[in-house]
């Protein structure tokens, strides 16, 4: 249990400008810094400086995904049992915000940064909270959302990148879907007590690497309500939702950004895995066809859709 939790997300946008705008007035993040081609941007109940580094690039995707570790020792840890593997690609100086930082890749090739020091926000004086337990008073722009939750990466071998981070960062599984064939089509894990921080489903395109979706949280359902007419009075694309998945009871809404990406709101909480002995959830192929929770059919394109894009097979 050396990760203590997801830290941020480094996206790539071919429209730079198009999705500043989105994710600071329509989404409704702050700016919390800039420094090259990026801008950093955070939710208001974000302990740290930032959650999202939004980069400007000839392609979308991301670049890279960053968990902070419970302490300095704990990244040594971590850092020694990835020295000398395939997945290793080495220490650097940090960005924005923290410190030293240990990079290494997936099986599938999605590159992670470990840290562990890092810049606690400090809100200056026009966003000073009213309670002192808040690190940034609530901004009442676009959709306001709360905290970073998860993220879901897109993957050709789930099984291998499952057993990757179950072995080098501790992470436990929480649910997952094999089909009839026996392979794994979908896998959420966590290292925290949250019920996944992060979730992986396979890729129908076959190409290894690329990004499915990056999830904030909302305070409740009928802000994700809300929310889904904020992005509908500014033309924002609606994939799907709102409505409930089955695999964790997720009330979601999908939306694209400007640049492609493909962006989720939440309900915060909606479940804690509590079990010290917490025995993994199989879903079957036969389970999933029936679509999500409440019925509705999952939509092709959260199967096929990822960044960067590619045609489908």
């Amino acid at each position: 249990m050396d990760i203590a939790h997801l830290g941020h997300l480094e996206l790539m946008t071919p429209v730079f400008d198009k999705s500043v705008r989105f994710f600071t007035e329509i989404f409704g993040l702050t700016i919390a810094g800039e420094k090259g081609d990026s801008v950093y941007l955070r939710a208001y109940d974000d302990y740290e400086r930032y959650s999202l580094k939004l980069t400007a690039a000839k392609t979308n995707g991301m670049k890279h995904v960053a968990y902070r570790t419970r302490s300095p020792q704990a990244l040594e840890r971590r850092a020694a049992a990835l020295k000398g593997t395939p997945f290793e690609i080495g220490w650097t100086d940090g960005d924005l915000g923290h410190g030293k930082t240990f990079v290494c890749k997936d099986p599938d090739g999605h590159v992670i940064e470990l840290y562990y020091e890092t810049e606690w926000y400090e809100a200056p004086p026009e966003l000073k909270p009213s309670l002192k337990n808040q690190p940034q008073r609530f901004p009442g722009r676009g959709i306001n959302p709360r905290r970073l939750d998860h993220w879901n990466g897109l993957a050709v071998n789930l099984s291998e990148c499952r057993e990757f981070f179950e072995k080098y960062l501790g992470f436990r599984l929480t649910e997952r879907i094999v089909l009839n064939d026996g392979r794994e089509a979908g896998i959420w894990l966590t290292a925290t007590n949250k019920s996944y921080d992060f979730a992986y489903t396979r890729d129908a395109t076959g190409v290894p690497g690329r990004f499915h979706h990056i999830t904030y949280a909302m305070n409740s359902r009928e802000e994700i309500l809300l929310a889904a007419d904020v992005f509908l009075e500014n033309g924002v694309f609606i994939e799907t939702g709102p409505h409930k998945h089955a695999v964790q009871q997720t009330f979601f809404l999908y939306v694209y950004e400007p640049g492609g990406n493909r962006v989720e709101v939440a309900n915060a909480g909606a479940r804690l895995i509590l079990a010290p002995d917490w025995k993994p959830i199989t879903w079957t192929e036969d389970e999933r066809k029936k679509g999500q929770a409440w019925g509705l059919k999952t939509i092709e394109s959260f199967h096929t859709h990822g960044t960067p894009e590619v045609a489908h097979k």
